[in-house]
């Protein structure tokens, strides 16, 4: 129904996976495979390519006004996807989910304030939280049966009382983690008891593997939506990044108030074409994403027992995302060496362990949204590249 095998050319095509790959990397597109930036190399719904195309026929590309359509779309999707009821006067769309993320700082927030992450997680989240002039807090994740886990009873220990926002990646990137529903009850207890504000990314929520089901906070935690906000979009799931657009989920009247005076501050109005591509997505793409899921749980299989056969090279188990966390340490090898073999080696470029924080050290990110013989010549390239392990 859906051909995630086809081969696309993003080359040139001002990619910034492909065409900044070798200014980055030092791989040339021509002969490398673009395995790092978070998108994906497959078309997204046909109805989110011809709503684009009814804008252009249409050709007048005005201010975009009147969203009821847009949040009917979200709250539909929502619903029907998540069974997460939510109120329209909620929404709030930002230039992405890190714009979304930085309003939220400046809204809540003063500089020297501590924000709590738990790493290693999505890289961007430290970068924009040092540059509003915030400290960064760092918990460590804890590997338990080879995924990752809180360790809420260490954090409460390292507290120094300047925190006040805790930023939550769920389903978790890099790890590809689906949160449950206890693990996220006890970290909304975890905020109430310490008086903090929580800000739950979940960008990836509706890239769950088959098998996994993934819970919105607010089902986990219905008492604790006065300390709550939802970061969510259409970009990653459907492969709409360049769009930037994205939703900021605000349940509690008081805390949306504060956020929209914030919001209001930066001036900015929303993408026209971002939302009537979103719009089209959450209207139309139940199929197209349930068809997306199983093909990267296929690809998820396929990459990793490729790699099972490199010796000291494991994958993290993947519950959902497309992002796939590969620790390279029991190699041997310094950092230098395991990353050389896969740029130079095996002509790849993968995100660097170290830029998601504690515990990147010896990992790389590998994307595996991608037609599936190009998995298989990925995993050709590093079963070749480290061929003398094997």
């Amino acid at each position: 129904m859906f051909d995630f095998d086809e081969i696309i050319d993003n080359r040139g095509t001002h990619s910034d996976k492909w065409d900044e790959m070798e200014a980055r990397y030092g791989i040339s597109p021509e002969d490398g495979l673009a395995m790092w930036v978070a998108d994906m190399e497959f078309r997204p719904p046909s109805a989110v390519n011809e709503a684009l195309a009814a804008a252009v026929a249409h050709g007048v590309h005005g201010y975009f006004g009147d969203e009821r359509d847009y949040k009917a779309a979200i709250t539909g999707w929502m619903a029907r996807r998540h069974g997460w009821e939510v109120d329209p006067a909620a929404i709030a769309t930002t230039h992405g989910i890190v714009a979304g993320l930085a309003i939220c700082l400046r809204a809540f927030t003063e500089p020297g304030d501590g924000v709590i992450l738990f790493t290693p997680v999505y890289h961007a989240f430290a970068r924009i939280i040092g540059a509003n002039r915030r400290e960064v807090v760092e918990s460590p994740l804890v590997l338990r049966d080879g995924r990752y886990g809180m360790d809420l009873d260490a954090l409460a220990g390292a507290l120094k009382g300047h925190e006040r926002m805790v930023v939550l990646c769920s389903p978790h990137n890099p790890g590809g983690r689906v949160w449950d529903r206890d693990e996220l009850r006890a970290l909304a207890d975890f905020c109430r008891d310490h008086d903090l504000l929580l800000v739950a990314d979940e960008i990836h929520h509706d890239l769950i593997h088959p098998g996994n089901r993934h819970t919105p906070m607010p089902l986990a935690a219905p008492d604790c939506l006065d300390r709550l906000v939802m970061l969510t979009a259409t970009t990653k799931a459907f492969n709409i990044a360049g769009t930037v657009t994205g939703n900021v989920i605000i349940p509690d009247a008081a805390l949306r108030a504060r956020f929209g005076a914030a919001h209001r501050a930066t001036g900015t109005s929303p993408n026209r074409f971002g939302m009537l591509m979103a719009t089209a997505a959450y209207a139309t793409g139940d199929a197209w994403i349930d068809a997306l899921c199983a093909y990267l749980a296929g690809n998820a299989e396929v990459f990793g027992a490729g790699l099972d056969a490199i010796p000291g090279v494991r994958m993290m188990p993947m519950q959902g995302t497309y992002l796939s966390w590969v620790d390279f340490s029991g190699t041997g090898m310094a950092a230098a060496e395991f990353t050389g073999r896969v740029e130079r080696g095996a002509r790849i470029a993968a995100s660097h362990g170290p830029a998601f924080g504690t515990g990147g050290a010896g990992h790389l990110r590998f994307n595996i949204a991608m037609p599936r013989p190009r998995i298989r010549e990925a995993v050709s390239r590093l079963q070749a590249a480290f061929a003398d392990l094997q």
